[in-house]
């Protein structure tokens, strides 16, 4: 397969330009979950694999350092272009690996073209300063420069957002990439690299390996030409990379898990509420980081809304992603569903009763219809961990300090929501949540133009937004003095 955008999309590694193979011929089966069967057969390689693209990517670096923000953007524009224009062929792509609903996905690579134009925008805007010293003499200007090569690790949830986010930023930085993306769904950041050299990105800026998650993760701390790794998936991972890190001063940028809280102040419209909760929740199966995942709702609302929720949850169809009725897909293994299971089976042991859903449906794939469940308490692991799943849990309140202390009881940091019609009160909620992103009456807190950050365990560094840029920028101080 070539790197052609009019030919079919590549199923290889990309290394130094040329479409190859893992060096000791590793394959790995890509399975639609919808399905249970096979789409494609892609190579599977190890460190030595990334110590090549490394080498490519370090060699690559300084011809596109030195091109103009304005000619590196031309590129990154180009690339942008195709991905929104072909979208809908991308997405039902990104389909037959994730399995989730085709205008989530077709959406998705809208917005992962929003983020390479974004950033491309963006990056003529790098610029500098200057101090002004104490000495008379003396004259100080601050530079923004490149850090080098920087490794990209992805999560299975967003196939094309995900590398989009942090592929731009570093090309649009000036910086060189090397991605990896998760071994389930490689095929949308592989398709993505055939776009971005199809718009004219020289051999060796991008390159992209496919493979052994901790061979592959470990090579890249090793090497002594990666200078920043960006990484998104599990706190357990992200913590082992942070522990190799610290031995080999790589810079990190993590974006880890989530366990989103939700309060419902007992002033809105419960049943608006409590219908775009619902949505907001079931979105990608609820394989999301920022999902809302523990409601807190007023007590004396909480029958009210648990009604809305149930009564809007059995309306959801499950089924293909390439369905359009589908609003529901598979999640993304066996093993995957199997743990949501035992947290439905956990929180019914202990006394939470399953309203609707819970069961699989009778068919081949990775499906679990929606579940909520009733009568659960805030230390059930259904409520407490996060879930990635398809799975609705709501606990009460009382006061809105017993609330925000409840929402922010949790090691978790990245997202958290407030609906309220009291401007007072939003503010008090916003300002007491120990979280990246709080979303005030909205579920889309998050933009491609906007900080994505989170705290705790849900990582360190920014994604998206400006500081996502800076992220891949060091700082450099040149001061003159009159000695000559």
């Amino acid at each position: 397969m070539t790197g052609s955008l009019t030919g079919s999309w590549p199923a290889k590694q990309l290394i130094d330009g040329a479409w190859v193979d893992a060096v000791d011929g590793g394959r790995w089966d890509v399975i639609d979950p919808a399905t249970e069967e096979i789409v494609a057969n892609v190579p599977f390689g190890g460190a030595v694999d990334v110590v090549r693209a490394i080498d490519a990517a370090h060699r690559a670096f300084p011809a596109w350092r030195a091109m103009t923000p304005y000619e590196r953007g031309a590129i990154l524009v180009r690339a942008a272009g195709a991905m929104r224009d072909r979208a809908a062929e991308l997405g039902e792509l990104t389909v037959r690996e994730s399995g989730k609903p085709l205008a989530e996905a077709t959406r998705e690579w809208q917005i992962a073209g929003d983020l390479f134009e974004w950033f491309a925008e963006e990056g003529k805007r790098v610029h500098g300063y200057t101090i002004s010293s104490r000495v008379a003499t003396k004259r100080m200007i601050v530079l923004k420069e490149p850090i080098g090569v920087v490794g990209v690790i992805t999560a299975w949830n967003f196939p094309a957002y995900n590398p989009a986010r942090a592929i731009a930023a570093a090309l649009a930085a000036g910086c060189t990439v090397v991605v990896r993306p998760a071994e389930l769904t490689p095929l949308s950041a592989m398709a993505m690299a055939a776009i971005l050299v199809d718009a004219g990105l020289p051999a060796g800026v991008l390159d992209l390996v496919n493979g052994d998650a901790p061979a592959m993760g470990q090579a890249m701390l090793d090497h002594p030409d990666l200078r920043k790794l960006s990484f998104t998936g599990s706190v357990r991972v992200g913590k082992l990379l942070m522990d190799g890190a610290s031995r080999t001063m790589t810079r990190l940028s993590l974006e880890l898990g989530g366990n989103a809280p939700v309060l419902v102040l007992p002033d809105v419209d419960v049943e608006v509420v409590a219908r775009a909760a619902v949505a907001a929740r079931f979105r990608n199966a609820g394989q999301v980081c920022v999902a809302p995942q523990r409601f807190f709702v007023e007590r004396q609302q909480l029958s009210a809304f648990e009604e809305v929720v149930v009564e809007e949850t059995r309306k959801l169809p499950v089924g293909s992603g390439l369905d359009p009725a589908t609003r529901i897909g598979p999640l993304i293994s066996a093993r995957h569903r199997d743990r949501v299971e035992e947290l439905i089976g956990t929180a019914t042991a202990a006394g939470a009763r399953v309203r609707c859903g819970g069961v699989r449906p009778v068919r081949p794939g990775f499906f679990l219809e929606p579940t909520v469940l009733g009568d659960v308490t805030p230390a059930m692991p259904a409520f407490a961990e996060e879930v990635f799943g398809p799975l609705f849990a709501m606990s009460s309140f009382d006061q809105l300090d017993d609330a925000i202390a409840a929402a922010n009881g949790t090691r978790y940091g990245l997202a958290a929501y407030v609906f309220t019609n009291d401007l007072a009160a939003a503010m008090y909620a916003y300002e007491r949540l120990d979280f990246g992103i709080v979303g005030v009456n909205e579920w889309a807190a998050h933009a491609t133009e906007a900080p994505f950050s989170g705290r705790k365990d849900s990582g360190v560094g920014h994604e998206a937004g400006r500081e996502g840029l800076l992220d891949n920028l060091e700082t450099k101080l040149v001061s003159f003095g009159n000695v000559r």
